[in-house]
């Protein structure tokens, strides 16, 4: 099966977006409109994931979780795909990340 991708640039900044990393990876910086739902959580929090997206984009640190997760989505049902490059791309790009506070973190 081929993992649907999607590329930091067609996410736009404020876009809902699924970060499966763990707690510390999240507190440490995230996208500022992302849903925080482990991977590891995943199976039991089904109930959390926006409904009132297109496609919503997964992301971890570098790709490896979330295409797990991808995979699995899409197989429950699900129209997502995966950040490729991860976290590291999308602050590669420059755009923003907040803590676990929600406050813009200064680069």
């Amino acid at each position: 099966m081929s993992i649907p991708q999607v590329s930091v640039s067609d996410v736009p900044d404020d876009a809902v977006i699924l970060d499966v990393r763990e707690k510390d990876e999240w507190e440490a910086g995230h996208a500022p409109s992302a849903v925080h739902i482990p991977l590891g959580e995943l199976p039991w929090r089904l109930d959390e994931l926006p409904d009132d997206t297109e496609t919503l984009a997964v992301v971890c640190r570098s790709g490896g979780r979330s295409s797990r997760a991808v995979a699995w989505l899409t197989q429950q049902g699900f129209d997502v795909a995966n950040l490729e490059g991860g976290m590291r791309a999308w602050h590669g790009a420059g755009k923003q990340l907040v803590a676990d506070r929600g406050e813009p973190l200064v680069k």
